[in-house]
């Protein structure tokens, strides 16, 4: 055999294998659905894919299982054989949803197994399957086992695992349940879902990360995210949805999101990653001021086009004003932030820090005096007006942002995804302690910020000139 044969013969075989393995034709060609590599990419424990139908939600998810299974994760190093669970809403989307992508991408001959839970092994893709003992690349074997919500709670105990996928919404218990599985292994919990529910404890605890827990990632994928539909196909489904069904089966927002007081807000324009901002730059903090109740402070800069920023936060609660105020000084301190003076950092606050109580002579606002934060309590708190001064800063009449948000001012970027309408035209007064502090620093009306004229030699002695004159009069 010649070199060309031979050359012909390994393009021959590779062929062969790329044929029988489906997995390297996932998202392997020119072009790429970014927002499922992102997910792989993403070394957090816990994520959630938010995406409408037809976005690759399911797909990226079905991948990942058997990434696990065979150890050959891109971008992990995966060093033993692993168990997992694939959890669907019942059996019937399991064999028709979930059980199917894995399947696709899950070669014939990697399969040692199949133990099924009804139907026939031989004709398996057609039945429920328990779970599958898949061959992995350390010449051990995996398993994939298959779960139902509408089984309850208690088919969910007594197993460590190293993941679970859930596809689509599970119910909160068994979302619990399955956190306590993959506990001992410090494992991973993955989601792809269109959230169709509104508003439970996804929003709060996934999208909201309400308990700021540092493993949690989501991203939505929307039809425009996915590189594979048409322009056509889009075309045809978007005619026969409404414009609210279309937020869910499009974009993968949350349904009910109507209530939102802030709806204006888009993480992904709004949300920045940090930057050295100008010491020119740096105008005030705002303080929202609580004991039992969280304090949030925040620092604001705005540049020379009157865009604010939001750079840093500190948020605690059940600490007093010496915490507080040591915090907020090791923080300026950081940022190298500007003091007055009198060597004061200078904050607005609202006014009700200036009130004394039975328990204390002194007011917060003294409090704060003594350990060098000068407060600025004449805010303006019309709720109604504030809140539409930060919606044009959000966006304004031409679409677009002039607030922006460093990505580690958790709290803030939490309350306002959570701040929300309650009866009349006043928002819930409930977890909003940073929308407060927001309003009052927006309502301040910074001005634009332009740099100082540089003055030539003789313009500098002109101006000495004249300050003398002014002097001798």
């Amino acid at each position: 055999m010649n070199t060309v044969e031979k050359i012909l013969k390994i393009e021959s075989i590779l062929k062969e294998r790329k044929a029988k393995n489906k997995l390297l034709e996932y998202n392997s060609g020119k072009i790429k659905h970014q927002k499922q590599l992102a997910f792989h990419k993403c070394p957090k424990k816990n994520r959630w894919v938010f995406g409408g139908n037809r976005t690759g939600k399911t797909e990226c998810g079905a991948v990942e299982v058997v990434y696990f299974a065979r150890g050959c994760h891109p971008y992990r190093k995966i060093e033993k054989a692993t168990s997992g669970w694939v959890v669907s809403l019942s059996t019937q989307v399991q064999r028709d949803v979930a059980q199917s992508k894995i399947l696709k991408y899950l070669n014939p001959d990697w399969i040692e197994d199949i133990v099924m839970t009804s139907g026939r092994k031989d004709s398996y893709q057609n039945g429920i399957i328990d779970y599958i003992l898949v061959k992995n690349i350390f010449g051990t074997t995996s398993r994939i086992g298959f779960k139902s919500c509408d089984q309850g709670r208690e088919k969910f105990q007594g197993t460590s695992l190293d993941y679970v996928w859930f596809d689509e919404e599970p119910p909160y218990d068994i979302y619990a349940e399955c956190r306590m599985r993959v506990l001992d292994k410090f494992g991973d919990i993955f989601a792809t879902m269109t959230p169709l529910k509104g508003m439970t404890f996804v929003y709060d605890e996934i999208y909201l990360n309400k308990f700021n827990d540092e493993n949690i990632w989501c991203e939505f994928i929307s039809w425009d995210d996915n590189p594979f539909i048409s322009e056509q196909a889009k075309k045809a489904m978007k005619s026969s949805m409404s414009s609210e069904e279309l937020k869910s089966r499009e974009h993968g927002e949350f349904l009910d999101l109507g209530g939102r007081v802030y709806p204006e807000f888009d993480e992904n324009v709004n949300v920045i990653e940090p930057f050295d901002i100008p010491y020119d730059w740096q105008d005030k903090l705002s303080i929202d001021p609580g004991l039992k109740n969280p304090l949030s402070c925040h620092w604001y800069a705005v540049d020379y086009d009157g865009n604010i920023y939001v750079v840093a936060e500190h948020y605690d609660k059940e600490k007093d004003i010496s915490y507080h105020s040591q915090k907020i000084h090791e923080i300026s301190n950081r940022l190298n932030w500007h003091r007055n003076s009198n060597g004061m950092i200078e904050a607005l606050i609202d006014s009700a820090a200036n009130q004394t109580t039975l328990a204390s002579i002194k007011s917060v606002s003294d409090l704060f005096y003594e350990h060098g934060i000068l407060t600025n309590s004449n805010v303006n708190k019309d709720v109604f007006s504030g809140i539409q001064r930060v919606k044009a800063y959000l966006k304004n009449s031409e679409g677009k942002t002039k607030l922006f948000i460093f990505n580690t001012c958790k709290n803030l970027i939490r309350e306002i995804k959570s701040y929300r309408w309650g009866k009349g035209d006043s928002p819930v007064k409930e977890d909003d302690h940073s929308m407060d502090e927001l309003r009052y620093y927006i309502m301040s009306r910074p001005e634009n910020k332009r740099p100082a004229k540089v003055l030539s030699e003789v313009e500098k002695e002109k101006e000495r000139l004249i300050k003398g004159l002014r002097w001798r009069k």
